[in-house]
């Protein structure tokens, strides 16, 4: 997998795959499920984009994807603080060591 990282509105967003179809988005939310023992707060489901809302180390983040951007995380909150930009990374490192 490859990361990129990019600043929207003040946040950090680790791309996680920006070309991927949506079964890994759900291999990956199984994972963080798993081997993080994250539990997904809020999933909403459109038909081409899907938010997962979860908390990481007391920090709210989100698991995105859509069928033309790929998948993502990012803080929930705009106006994000150093400490969830560091969750995001923490997360990214962690999913960057898996095979999916």
């Amino acid at each position: 997998m490859s990361y990129a990282l990019r600043t929207i509105t003040g946040a950090t967003e680790a791309v996680i795959d920006d070309n991927c179809g949506i079964s890994k988005f759900y291999a990956i939310a199984n994972t963080l499920a798993e081997q993080l023992q994250v539990v997904f707060l809020n999933q909403v489901d459109d038909s081409d984009t899907l938010d997962w809302d979860f908390k990481y180390k007391n920090q709210f983040l989100t698991l995105h994807y859509n069928i033309f951007n790929g998948v993502s995380i990012f803080p929930q909150q705009v106006n994000s603080k150093k400490s969830d930009s560091k969750a995001v990374m923490e997360v990214a490192h962690f999913l960057e060591r898996q095979t999916f």
